[in-house]
């Protein structure tokens, strides 16, 4: 990776689902685009309302109980985009676009659920595209990475809008699925456990890996650490939100969704095209578009 201010100039729009994505996905990478001088803008589509909540201090703000989580994971989001140094807004302003859960589930039936968004949400991105121009978009592929409805979702709102709006290249954010299992302990921490075979995400192929540097790789912990109530990192820290450690041993950094399944922070990101043009280096996501 490069320290110069060698970017200043491409303007970057990463849009997410919920808050926490950003940072899971490809937050080493967008603090590199920021840190070369690339103007980033995270666009995250709801509050993750929905969610569940790791740690007990703030368990009852779900939306069986107290219905407050989304209002708590806007204070997360930002914490992390000013761990990653960038920019963030919500499509349609907080709150517009309410966090759908899984399919089938009673919230996907809301009015105000991102999955029921129709011309709504692709008019609100639209509106930001043509406000912010961006030369690379960069989102997940059609699966939504692993199958949430609102993944999926945000995938095809960007594909709409590039059919009004010229963007002119789209990367969809991926794992690799043998660098995923090269990482993985042999043991779990203590209270979690290990993935059982293909229940983690992961593609074959990618069109462009990027090698996280230490400043990277610890901007994205960082990030992650900060979205508590949905990510608990194995790095030995307690926090209000979550009173418990536990400390990973391995070749990397892991964490935990509230599945408690471990994961490791991959020292790489990856993508696959998705649209526009080719990437001209296999390490650069902006490489080959002009400025």
């Amino acid at each position: 990776m490069h320290n110069s201010r060698d970017l200043q100039g491409y303007r970057v729009l990463a849009v997410h689902a919920h808050p926490d994505d950003e940072s899971i996905t490809m937050a080493g990478t967008l603090f590199d685009l920021a840190r070369r001088g690339a103007d980033v803008l995270v666009v995250t589509c709801t509050l993750g309302e929905e969610g569940e909540v790791i740690g007990e201090p703030y368990q009852l703000l779900t939306n069986d109980h107290g219905d407050q989580l989304g209002g708590f994971r806007i204070a997360e989001l930002h914490g992390a985009l000013q761990a990653i140094g960038v920019r963030g807004e919500f499509l349609g302003g907080a709150g517009c676009f309410r966090d759908s859960g899984m399919a089938g589930s009673e919230a996907s039936k809301n009015p105000r659920a991102f999955v029921n968004s129709r011309r709504r949400a692709v008019d609100a991105l639209l509106e930001v595209l043509r406000r912010e121009r961006p030369h690379l978009v960069l989102t997940y592929g059609p699966d939504g990475g692993y199958g949430h409805p609102d993944h999926i979702r945000a995938h095809e709102i960007v594909h709409e809008a590039a059919e009004e709006f010229d963007i002119p290249r789209i990367l969809w954010a991926v794992r690799k699925r043998e660098e995923t299992d090269a990482l993985l302990p042999e043991v779990a921490p203590e209270g979690w456990r290990l993935p059982k075979p293909g229940e983690l995400d992961g593609v074959d192929s990618v069109d462009v890996s990027v090698r996280l540097d230490g400043e990277a790789y610890s901007a994205k912990i960082a990030a992650m650490a900060t979205h508590a109530t949905q990510i608990w990192v194995a790095d030995g820290r307690t926090s209000a939100t979550n009173p418990h450690a536990v400390l990973g041993k391995g070749p990397v950094m892991y964490y935990a969704l509230s599945n408690l399944i471990v994961q490791p922070i991959q020292p790489w990101e990856h993508f696959q095209l998705g649209g526009g043009e080719a990437v001209v280096d296999t390490s650069d996501v902006l490489s080959g578009l002009e400025r």
